[in-house]
């Protein structure tokens, strides 16, 4: 079993549709309208992932107070300096996970202001 997407919460989809692609390299898989209002159904992809992204309309600018979203890297002190390059805002820097010794894990943001985790494998 995989998971086929995951929706994150978001105000301005332009604005998370260029995070996504230039701070972690996704691809745009769809761009289509989606019903009234001008909404879209935008889906990107990760590089080298099952899982994709859908962007889903929120009730308002407020961001997630918790991850949305979980990504696994190899390396997540690389990961960090690398998004911290690009401007992105970093939460909490790569630290041990409290709940699992040896696993080292990191928050950022995403131009939504959701939270997000990388975490080691």
């Amino acid at each position: 079993m995989h998971i086929q997407f995951a929706e994150l919460p978001v105000s301005d989809q332009d604005r998370a549709k260029a995070f996504y692609s230039d701070k972690l390299a996704c691809q745009v898989i769809a761009d289509q309208p989606m019903g009234g209002g001008g909404w879209r159904w935008v889906e990107l992809a990760f590089p080298f992932a099952v899982t994709n992204l859908h962007f889903v309309r929120r009730a308002d600018a407020a961001p997630s107070a918790d991850p949305v979203l979980v990504l696994i890297d190899d390396d997540v002190e690389a990961r960090v300096a690398s998004l911290k390059a690009k401007g992105v805002e970093i939460v909490t820097e790569p630290q041990e996970a409290p709940w699992q010794p040896g696993r080292i894990v990191a928050e950022f943001r995403d131009s939504e202001g959701n939270r997000m985790m990388l975490a080691s494998r």
